[in-house]
């Protein structure tokens, strides 16, 4: 995939714009005002994690909300997947600071097919991410191979992110690939959507 070009201004105008975030403006989403939209404890005490589980965060960043999954998991494993090595570099160096050591680190593109087995995880989480990802059929059915049997699916939308994607809009994307509605938490400009997997594939 092409590097993207520019730098000052430009930069933070692509950073505000939709797409994909660049990896030299990671500061900004690590500024703690965001906590003000949604704290990552409170979005942890959201998904469904037991201490053991298997969980992948796709498109992590710089680990804005991956140090309270982890801590979430005392006998399971966190597993960080993002299309920039930088991104994960960061993420690494951040969580190798606070001493975690479940934690796996892998560069793939969402649009492509993971490079994870079959029912490898027991949850997925994207926290506004899914509308950065041109192929979302792609990225959806993607996920749905590498979850277990009756796995969750779990994804945070919110504004003022230019990519917000609607819970309606959300459903119809994601309940054509074998899942169904677990819970929604939050309001429709700031919510938590997750969904189960139902074992069958419908597209």
């Amino acid at each position: 995939m092409a590097k993207e070009r520019g730098s000052g201004p430009s930069r933070l105008i692509r950073a505000i714009a939709p797409g994909r975030f660049p990896h030299e403006l990671s500061w900004l989403i690590d500024n703690p005002l965001r906590r003000a939209l949604l704290d990552p404890d409170t979005l942890a005490a959201r998904l469904p994690i037991r201490d053991d589980s298997r969980v992948l965060e796709l498109g992590p960043g710089s680990g804005f909300f991956s140090a309270a999954l982890a801590r979430g998991l005392p006998r399971g494993h966190l597993e960080l997947v993002d299309v920039q090595p930088e991104m994960l570099a960061k993420a690494k160096q951040k969580l190798d600071a606070q001493g975690f050591t479940n934690i796996g680190y892998t560069t793939a593109d969402a649009d492509l097919d993971l490079p994870f087995p079959d029912a490898d995880f027991d949850l997925a989480v994207l926290i506004a991410v899914l509308g950065e990802i041109a192929d979302k059929e792609s990225c959806i059915r993607s996920l749905r191979r590498v979850l277990k049997p009756a796995g969750f699916l779990a994804i945070h939308e919110h504004l003022p992110d230019p990519d917000f994607i609607s819970f309606g809009e959300l459903r119809s994307i994601v309940e054509q690939f074998g899942f169904e509605l677990h819970e929604r938490l939050g309001p429709k400009w700031n919510y938590t959507a997750t969904f189960r997997s139902t074992g069958k594939l419908s597209a």
